[in-house]
This record gives C-alpha cells, sequence and structure tokens, in this order.
C-alpha cells in the first residue's frame, strides 16, 4: 500500500512537471521589445555605396554561407587578415565601416554573414549548438586567409568570439579581438535586458535547458531571445533567436574559465558610454576569470554601436590588432 502511495505521488509530480515545462514551452517565449534607436540611428549616416560584394564558401553541411571581403587598399600588399563577427540581429554589412578602416590600413577584411543571420541559411535558427564554429572553421580551410589572422568580434559576435578563442579551435587564429564583447548574464558588465536591446524568454530557456541536460534537444528551434529592431530594417535584420542559435553565439556558459583557457594574445575595445554593457567593469571581468593580462581599452564618447562606426573607434581597433599581431609575431 505504501509503495502504491510512493508511486502514486512520484506519477503526480512528474505530470505536473511535464505539465509546467510544456507551458513554458509553448507560452514561454520572448515579446518583442520597443526598438533601441541608438542601435539603429548610427548606420544612417554610413555610406554603403562601397559595400563589397557577397561572396560564398560551401560549409560541410552543403549550405552556401556568404561573406564579404575587402582588399587592402591601393592594391598593396597584405599585412595580414581580419575575420569580422557582427553583433546580435546584424549581418555583415553591418561590419563594413569597421571592414573598410582595417582595408585602408593594409589588411585583408574579411565581413561574415554569420549562419542564422543575413543571407546565410534562414534567419534566426541553426540545426545545433556547435554549427557556427563548425563553420568559422570550414570558412578558414576554404578560403584560407593570409597570416597573421586575427578574430574580431562585436557584441555577441565579441562574445562568440570569445567562445572560439577559449575552445578547441583557438589554433584557427593568431589573435583575438573582443569588442564589447557578450559574456554572461552573471557577469557584472550585464545590464538587464541588455540595457532594453532584448527581451528574453525565461520561462523556455529554463525549460529548453533541462531538457537539453538529459539529452532532449528536439525543441531547441523554439524562439528564447527578441531584438529591439526597428519595422523598416527586419527584412535585413534577424528580429528572434532560437535557443540553439542564442546558445552557440555567446561564450560557454563557464565564460570564466573559457576566459582563463584563451591561450593566444588578445584585447577588449569597447566604447565608455555603451548603453548595453557596464564598459568600466569588462576589466574587472577578466581580472576575475584570471586574466588580468588581456588588456581592455575604453574609447572615450563611445556608444555599443558607434564603438563599429566612429572614426576614433575604427582607428582603435586597427591599432589593437598591430599590437596583437606584435605579440603574436614574439
Amino acid at each position: 500500500m505504501k509503495l502504491r502511495t510512493a508511486t502514486l505521488a512520484v506519477s503526480a509530480i512528474l505530470s505536473v512537471v511535464l505539465v509546467a515545462l510544456a507551458a513554458a514551452l509553448a507560452a514561454g517565449g520572448p515579446t518583442r521589445p520597443k526598438p533601441m534607436l541608438s542601435l539603429s540611428d548610427p548606420f544612417k549616416d554610413v555610406d554603403f555605396s562601397a559595400l563589397a560584394a557577397p561572396a560564398h564558401y560551401a560549409a560541410r553541411d552543403g549550405a552556401q554561407l556568404t561573406y564579404r571581403r575587402y582588399p587592402p587598399a591601393g592594391g598593396l600588399p597584405s599585412r595580414g587578415s581580419v575575420i569580422l563577427v557582427h553583433g546580435s540581429s546584424a549581418n555583415s554589412q553591418s561590419m563594413h565601416p569597421l571592414a573598410q578602416r582595417f582595408a585602408h590600413a593594409g589588411f585583408t577584411a574579411y565581413a561574415l554573414d554569420m549562419r542564422g543571420h543575413g543571407a546565410s541559411g534562414p534567419r534566426g535558427d541553426i540545426a545545433y549548438i556547435g554549427q557556427l564554429d563548425d563553420d568559422l572553421e570550414d570558412f578558414v580551410s576554404t578560403v584560407q586567409p593570409a597570416g597573421p589572422k586575427t578574430l574580431v568580434g562585436f557584441s555577441s559576435g565579441g562574445g562568440f568570439a570569445l567562445r572560439v578563442a577559449g575552445g578547441a579551435r583557438q589554433a584557427l587564429f593568431d589573435n583575438y579581438l573582443f569588442m564589447a564583447p557578450y559574456t554572461n548574464r552573471r557577469a557584472p558588465t550585464f545590464r538587464p535586458d541588455a540595457g532594453g536591446w532584448v527581451s528574453v524568454g525565461v520561462p523556455r530557456v529554463i525549460a529548453l535547458t533541462l531538457l537539453n541536460r538529459i539529452g532532449i534537444t528536439a525543441f531547441n528551434h523554439l524562439p528564447v531571445l527578441a531584438f529591439a529592431i526597428n519595422d523598416a530594417p527586419r527584412a535585413e535584420l534577424t528580429p528572434s533567436y532560437s535557443y540553439a542559435l542564442a546558445t552557440n553565439f555567446q561564450p560557454y556558459e563557464d565564460y570564466q574559465r573559457n576566459i582563463r583557457e584563451i591561450h593566444k594574445p588578445a584585447a577588449v575595445l569597447a566604447g565608455q558610454d555603451d548603453e548595453v554593457f557596464v564598459a568600466a567593469r569588462f576589466a574587472q571581468v577578466f581580472t576575475d576569470a584570471g586574466r588580468p593580462d588581456i588588456p581592455v581599452t575604453l574609447v572615450p564618447g563611445t556608444g555599443h554601436i558607434m564603438l563599429t562606426v566612429s572614426p576614433a573607434a575604427r582607428a582603435a581597433a586597427v591599432q589593437a590588432v598591430e599590437r596583437l599581431d606584435g605579440l603574436a609575431g614574439r
């Protein structure tokens, strides 16, 4: 009798858990936030007339993924390659000002449409967690950028660059530059909702995280993030991320270990007036992770998007890569 009672109690608890999980999966997704103009307005004054034409490479699953190549200005020999990874919701076009600045400085710049963005596959989703890492390796092996090679990631792309820099594929690049990188929701740089840029479907994230821990990934296509984009550029931007894409386009969950495992020259660049992250605490993030040797530079009077647009910030990015190349050479 006692065994039957206990079995019934366990069954009742499991039923409640399953109902809660089902409810979180069905109705626990993100809501659309109000447009954040400070992240879209800076591009109104950008001249895209010299935007590099899209090129393509084949990923291991046969998908044709998009990138743009900016050769060194004036036909000079290349000083090395800079591979640019855009921020959340964006695509290779958002890296155009930065790519031009590197090209003018004598580098070959490559701006990627990460899978799930721009012209690289269906927007907002990927097939599995880790596919972005595979795609990046396929890009390097197919396109073969000349060395020294620096991976430069901005915002969420900076978080992804950090993931690569502290992961098993870090030898793909000689240097890493993290520009206003997303690190983790528990990090001291984190602002709630990224300062208003993102809405998180917390119940769905929790449910999917629990399911993934027991090997259930069938629901990883469900959206968990929604971005504060304008109506006008929605055709160009990615309005939401699935659980798979959101999880892959950031550092590993143990972000401090991720930072400690970086064995290549690396640096951080951020705008002093960043409205998405708390820029003054980037140094603390890397110090707390045991890597105070990774330098953090703050560009005065610069917000989040302006870090990739303003002349002073772009010049600082070039200088950072030049310093990293010097370290890699030694």
